[in-house]
């Protein structure tokens, strides 16, 4: 696993510990983390905050240059929110941890330029996986089920 991929299953460590969803992310502007976020949808009350979400709030406001260098790692494949706004400030490269236990609309973002990486690491789906098996209400509601 790759530092960066490390990073964002730290962030995921981190909500689960908090008692969120275990879905970390970190944005990467010329090999430096720039900005780490991860799902704070329970801890605070938000419909909005997953862990790409999260992470580009707290990277603060960045120039539509700086963006086009970035790259986003997330532990889990993004979801339409997500790769949205990946798409909305032209993010060129998403790493994504895994896509076992959830696949967001890579090929959408494929078809619109992003590389798009999947790993499919065993830790990243270990512990998506067993946080559905245990909180199915809660895993149902953030991806809007």
């Amino acid at each position: 696993m790759d530092k960066y991929l490390k990073a964002a299953l730290e962030e995921a460590y981190k909500g689960l510990s908090e008692g969120g969803i275990p879905i970390g992310s970190v944005l990467v502007l010329d090999g430096k983390i720039i900005a780490r976020g991860h799902n704070r949808r329970i801890q605070n009350g938000s419909a909005i905050l997953h862990a790409e979400m999260d992470c580009l709030e707290r990277a603060g406001r960045l120039t539509a240059e700086e963006y086009k260098k970035c790259t986003l790692y997330s532990t889990l494949s993004p979801c339409d929110m997500c790769s949205g706004a990946s798409l909305l400030y032209k993010i060129p490269k998403i790493v994504i941890g895994e896509n076992v236990n959830f696949q967001g609309p890579e090929d959408h973002l494929r078809a619109r330029g992003v590389e798009t990486i999947v790993i499919n690491d065993g830790e990243c789906i270990e512990l998506m996986r067993k946080f559905i098996e245990n909180n199915p209400t809660l895993w149902n509601e953030d991806i809007g089920e």
